[in-house]
Formats: C-alpha cells, structure tokens, sequence
C-alpha cells in the first residue's frame, strides 16, 4: 500500500498503523468517540469566545448548527443558523 505524504517519519508511522491493527473494534470506536468529544469541545469554546456566557440550550443550538444542515435545524429544533447566527 502506498502511504500518503505526511510528515510524520515512516518508523513512526509504522508503529501507528500496527497499534491501530491491534485494537479491537471496540477500542477504535472508544477512539473515534475520544476524537469526536475533543472537536466538541474546541467547537464549544470558539462559541464561547464568540458569543460570551449564552444559556446551555443555545451553547447546543450552535454547536449541532455546525454539524447539522439549515433545513434540518429550523424543522427539528425551530433554529435558523443564518438568522441565528453559528
């Protein structure tokens, strides 16, 4: 298989790859969840800094709006991203 340029060193790499081929599906999905919550939180503090201490409903609001398309937004929740603002 040939490996896509990076910039991390091949060894490395490696090692990497043969951890993950190791893990159960379990572990990767417990992985994947770790990496989701993570985005999530970065997410949440850039909605922070950009729109100070808002109520805990609205934090959700503009989080799932960066996710979820307008159309859905306005039909299951009532919000307008682009009135509302992400």
């Amino acid at each position: 298989m040939k490996m896509p340029i990076t910039d991390t060193d091949a060894k490395m790499q490696h090692i990497l790859i043969e951890g993950y081929r190791k893990m159960t599906p379990q572990q990767k999905m417990q992985r994947v969840s770790e990496l989701i919550k993570s985005i999530q939180q970065l997410a949440l503090a850039r909605i922070y800094q950009q729109y100070g201490n808002i109520p805990e409903r609205e934090q959700k609001l503009r989080l799932a709006s960066l996710w979820i398309d307008r159309k859905t937004m306005i039909k299951a929740f009532g919000w307008d991203p682009q009135i509302k603002g992400f």
